[in-house]
C-alpha cells in the first residue's frame, strides 16, 4: 500500500466515500474502479482440489516500522506505530475474497446508531445512555459464503380441502340448535419442483453468531465491488474460519425453507401435509465476501455487552443490561390495570 502522498504516513478508506484518507494530514487519494469483475468458483473444482486442514496465519509486515507479526486477520492496523497492515491474501491454501462492500457508515454514523438503539431500550438502566460516550468501536469486515445452485426437489404430502357440515348440539339452556362446522379432507400429493438460487448469503466466521449476523440484514450486495485491498485498508478483516463445506450446509438450511414453501404452493388446496423432500443440487457456485460491521464493546456493571452495527444500514443488534426496577414497575403497572378493569366490570354486574 502506497504512503500518503502529503506526509508519508498510512493512509486508510473513508467510509462512505471511494477514498483513501490520511489520518494525520487529511490527504485523500482517490481510488479508482476496479478493471476485473467479481468471479464464483466452481463448488465441484474446489471439492476435487486437495485442501489442508488447517490455514497457517497470515504473515503481515508493517510498511512503516517493518515490525512483523502473524495474525488469523486480512487486514489490522500495527500495534507498534498504528500503520495499516495488509496480508498477502492470493498466496497459500486459504481461498482469497472476491467480492467486498465497502463501508458507507463512518465512526460518527456508527455512534449515533448505538446512541438510537440504546434510547430504545426501554427496560434497560438508565445509566446505559451514557455509555456511548466511552464506548470501543471497531470497523471490522466479516467474512460471509455466497452460494448459487440450481435444485429440483422430489416431494411427497397430502393436500387438505376445507368443506362445510351442518352438525347439531345442545346448549347451555337445553335447546337443540345447528351450527356449521369445517372439515377437512386429505388428497395424496406428490411432485417435483426446481428453483434457481443466487448470492444465499451465510457467515463465514464464528466469531459472531449466524442469528445476530442475521438480525443486521438486509444487505445491499448489488453494491458489492470486486475486492481491493484499498477498501480495507485502516480497518480490520477477519479471515474465515468456517469452510465452504460447512458454509454450503447452512446455505442448504436457508435454501430448503425456500423450497418448502414451493412444495406446499405445488400441492396445492387450502392447506398442506409435507412428508418428505429430496432435493438433487447442481451448477454450485460460490464466493468469499466481506461485510462491513462496526463491533462495540462496553463495560457496565462489571460485565462486558458487545454490539453490532451494520456498517451500510446502521442496524444494530447486541447485548443489553436489564433494569429490575423497572421490569418489577411493569408489571405491578399491568397488575393495575387489570386489577381495575376486573373491579369495574364487577361493579357493572352489580
Amino acid at each position: 500500500m502506497s504512503p500518503c502522498d502529503g506526509c508519508g504516513a498510512g493512509v486508510e478508506f473513508a467510509p462512505g466515500t471511494t477514498l483513501l484518507r490520511c489520518p494525520y494530514c487529511g490527504h485523500e487519494q482517490r481510488i479508482d474502479p476496479a478493471e476485473r469483475t467479481i468471479a464464483e468458483h466452481s463448488y465441484d473444482a474446489f471439492l476435487a482440489k486437495p485442501r489442508v486442514v488447517a490455514l497457517a496465519p497470515n504473515r503481515l509486515v508493517c510498511p512503516g516500522c517493518q515490525a512483523r507479526t502473524e495474525s488469523d486477520a486480512i487486514s489490522k492496523l500495527c500495534q507498534f506505530c498504528g500503520g495499516p497492515l495488509i496480508a498477502d491474501v492470493g498466496s497459500g491454501d486459504q481461498i482469497a475474497p472476491e467480492a467486498v462492500l465497502p463501508f458507507a457508515l463512518d465512526r460518527a454514523g456508527a455512534r449515533d446508531a448505538l446512541r438510537s438503539w440504546v434510547r430504545t431500550r426501554w427496560f434497560a438502566p438508565n445509566r446505559l445512555k451514557k455509555v456511548t460516550e466511552a464506548e470501543s468501536m471497531k470497523s471490522t469486515y466479516l467474512p460471509h459464503w455466497t452460494f448459487d445452485a440450481h435444485t429440483v426437489s422430489d416431494y411427497t404430502g397430502q393436500r387438505g380441502e376445507h368443506y362445510w357440515e351442518s352438525e347439531s348440539y345442545t346448549d347451555s339452556e337445553g335447546k337443540s340448535r345447528t351450527r356449521r362446522v369445517r372439515k377437512t379432507r386429505w388428497y395424496p400429493a406428490s411432485g417435483t419442483v426446481a428453483r434457481g438460487f443466487d448470492d444465499v448469503l451465510v457467515p463465514a466466521t464464528t466469531h459472531a453468531t449466524k442469528e445476530r449476523l442475521g438480525k443486521l440484514e438486509p444487505w445491499p450486495l448489488e453494491r458489492a465491488t470486486a475486492f481491493d485491498t484499498r477498501f480495507v485498508t485502516g480497518h480490520h478483516s477477519l479471515r474465515y474460519d468456517i469452510e465452504p463445506q460447512a458454509g454450503l450446509e447452512l446455505a442448504k438450511q436457508e435454501m430448503a425453507e425456500v423450497i418448502e414453501q414451493d412444495v406446499r404452493h405445488d400441492i396445492g388446496g387450502d392447506v398442506q401435509r409435507v412428508h418428505s423432500v429430496t432435493t438433487d443440487y447442481s451448477s454450485r457456485y460460490f464466493k468469499l465476501l466481506l461485510l462491513p460491521v462496526w463491533i462495540g464493546c462496553y463495560l457496565f456493571g462489571g460485565t462486558t455487552y458487545q454490539v453490532l452495527i451494520n456498517g451500510m444500514s446502521g442496524e444494530v443488534d447486541g447485548d443489553r443490561p436489564y433494569s429490575a426496577l423497572k421490569i418489577a414497575f411493569a408489571v405491578l403497572a399491568a397488575l393495575a390495570v387489570i386489577g381495575t378493569g376486573a373491579w369495574l366490570y364487577l361493579r357493572s354486574q352489580g
